[in-house]
């Protein structure tokens, strides 16, 4: 089996990985990876460079990179391993497509961390209280597939360890998962079953973009069948999607009525100007329906465009989640960043036709 190993600062990874290590399994390290690459590079070795050559590596080579090659390595030797500090949800994706691969995550209170960072006394571990805040908050949540996001990482955890104990404490938990992994396997063998596929619940984020996407095939206008959905405490709200307003001719019927427009930056785009946008028509729906959707979140194609966005600001949803980034979509940004909306993309590749 091959366990990756995640979790905030000083939480107790690197204890984990030597109680794992009594039970015969081989440590393959993301820290001793960065560190080599960093001595490549000749840079001081520090917290800040590592996250420095981590994201440069997941930029140029893909998000998942580093646990790939780690992987690899663990593969080839064959036996149990674990590797330890995985920090991006691509690398937990890529991994969890390998067989008998589980994923396990700790966490402990902030000022007990600290203090076990003190007493480690690595290179890296020399700072502050404040510092070692900072440090955690800049890798918890990013937009961007390359950067750190602890926070989705130990969301997406098979199995999750509070670590504010003590080390006998953390030892009796991973010999129950362990005893737990090996019960499951032989249930299987028992069974004369192939290895289970475990089911992969999508997240949240996932699921209901999905939802929108069903919800954009109801569009009338084959431009780009975009589906929008409204959401609160899970929930969904209301829905819309693309189409003519209510009892007009749609594009699917009668044909495109366009409009060229030139962008900022010189590009242009083609738009039909018959159709309602589906982010549009999901906040006139609820408008007409008298559903209150201020603070609530937004579910969308792609990123609204401006006169969407504007509409976004004045009913007071303060999140917009976008499967793909509009090629034009800089006035937008501009737009949400002034007025405190987070804008998530999932997919940062850009989506190169104009209409929605």
């Amino acid at each position: 089996m091959i366990i990756g190993v995640t979790g905030t600062l000083a939480a107790g990874k690197g204890t984990i990985v030597k109680l794992l290590l009594e039970k015969n399994f081989k440590h393959y390290s993301v820290r001793e990876f960065l560190i080599k690459e960093i001595e490549k590079r000749g840079l001081s070795i520090n917290r800040d460079n590592m996250l420095l050559v981590a994201n440069d590596l997941r930029q140029q080579n893909s998000p998942s990179y580093i646990a790939e090659e780690l992987y690899k390595i663990a593969n080839a030797a064959g036996g149990n391993a674990v590797i330890e500090s995985l920090r991006t949800p691509g690398e937990i994706i890529s991994l969890r497509n390998k067989s008998n691969f589980h994923m396990l995550s700790v966490d402990a209170n902030p000022q007990i961390r600290y203090i076990r960072m003190l007493k480690r006394a690595s290179e890296t571990d020399n700072i502050s209280f404040e510092k070692f805040i900072n440090d955690e908050k800049r890798e918890m949540e990013n937009i961007d597939p390359a950067k750190p996001n602890l926070k989705k990482c130990i969301e997406m955890s098979d199995m999750k360890l509070n670590n504010d104990n003590s080390i006998e404490e953390l030892k009796e938990k991973i010999e129950d998962i362990l005893r737990e992994i090996q019960i499951a396997k032989a249930i299987e063998i028992e069974n004369n079953k192939t290895p289970i596929q475990k089911h992969i619940r999508p997240s949240w984020d996932e699921y209901f973009m999905n939802i929108a996407k069903v919800t954009g095939t109801r569009g009338s206008c084959d431009r780009g069948r975009a589906g929008t959905v409204i959401v609160k405490d899970k929930h969904i709200l209301v829905g819309g999607y693309v189409g003519s307003p209510r009892g007009l001719p749609h594009c699917d019927e009668i044909g495109h009525l366009m409009k060229t427009v030139i962008h900022e930056d010189g590009s242009e785009s083609r738009h039909c100007l018959r159709t309602a946008h589906s982010e549009q028509n999901a906040i006139c729906q609820a408008a007409k329906l008298g559903i209150a959707i201020d603070g609530a979140t937004i579910y969308t194609k792609m990123t609204p465009c401006a006169a969407c966005a504007k509409m976004i600001i004045n009913v007071g949803i303060k999140k917009v989640i976008c499967a793909k980034r509009y090629h034009a979509s800089s006035e937008t940004e501009k737009l949400f960043e002034k007025a405190n909306i987070k804008l998530e993309i999932l997919d940062e590749g850009v989506q190169q036709y104009a209409d929605q």
